[in-house]
């Protein structure tokens, strides 16, 4: 993915002493979008959580916990080392003053609350964070970014999501060229992209035809991808990345926490 061999980071371990709990945000369905579902069950709610983000934390060292909606933001992430904003449904767009598309897919503005909360948090915490595809979007458009809301040759849902699609070219001296190298070949399943860069992001990492793949926050443990590396083959450095990182932050924690006062 990176150019062949072995990724950059992939050597490098998290602290052994305590493995780091990394927070994995979900989606809203109700009975009625799972097949053979009593009618009598229909809209009783649902959340649901993709298990390629925790299979890629946990390989990469971490504990990853599944954050439930009705729990507290900010009490979440004072018991977390990490937060993953994962991909899925559009991101309601009058939160960044536009008017919604007629091809704008399903939005689920509770969230969008919820995972700008769990974010505010996770910084004010110093928390490392990676935002995948939706989370990369939620990312921008805290930072008071916007959105392309409807990019459709951008959807590959027409070819294997862990097949690869296209080429991201990355900025040097970057946190996204520790992680990847140099360049890094990514799959596609996205209908909408970053348009206006929210405030303190830094674009470093952009497609052959110039759509933002990637974003970071200078001075601050964040890493934000268009493409899915939970689905691509083998172990994606960004979560060693982030698992590595989260250790490093509990450590710090812990070592402040034992300074007597």
């Amino acid at each position: 993915m990176s150019g062949g061999g072995e990724r950059p980071g992939e050597d490098e371990a998290p602290n052994p002493r305590r493995s780091p709990l990394i927070g994995l945000t979900g989606r809203t369905r109700t009975f009625a979008d799972m097949a053979g579902t009593a009618d009598s069950l229909a809209d009783r709610p649902l959340e649901m959580f993709v298990r390629d983000y925790s299979r890629q934390v946990a390989e990469a060292g971490g504990i990853p916990v599944q954050l439930a909606f009705d729990a507290p933001a900010a009490a979440l992430v004072a018991r977390l080392d990490g937060l993953v904003l994962t991909g899925g449904a559009d991101v309601e767009p009058r939160r960044y003053g536009h008017e919604p598309h007629p091809e704008l897919g399903r939005v689920e503005p509770d969230r969008d609350a919820y995972e700008m909360a769990l974010l505010e948090a996770a910084l004010a915490a110093d928390l490392p964070v990676l935002g995948i595809c939706r989370g990369a979007q939620v990312i921008n458009v805290f930072g008071g970014g916007t959105l392309e809301q409807h990019v459709p040759s951008h959807s590959r849902y027409d070819v294997d999501p862990s097949g690869f699609v296209h080429h991201v070219d990355i900025e040097p001296d970057s946190l996204a060229a520790r992680v990847y190298g140099p360049s890094i070949t990514v799959n596609s399943l996205h209908h909408q992209v970053v348009s206006r860069v929210g405030r303190g992001l830094r674009v470093s990492g952009r497609a052959g035809d110039g759509t933002v793949e990637v974003l970071e926050w200078p001075g601050r443990d964040v890493l934000a991808v268009q493409w899915h590396p939970e689905m691509l083959p083998g172990r994606d450095p960004a979560f060693r990345w982030l698992v590595t990182a989260a250790a490093g932050a509990a450590g710090k924690a812990q070592e402040t926490a034992r300074v007597p006062r």
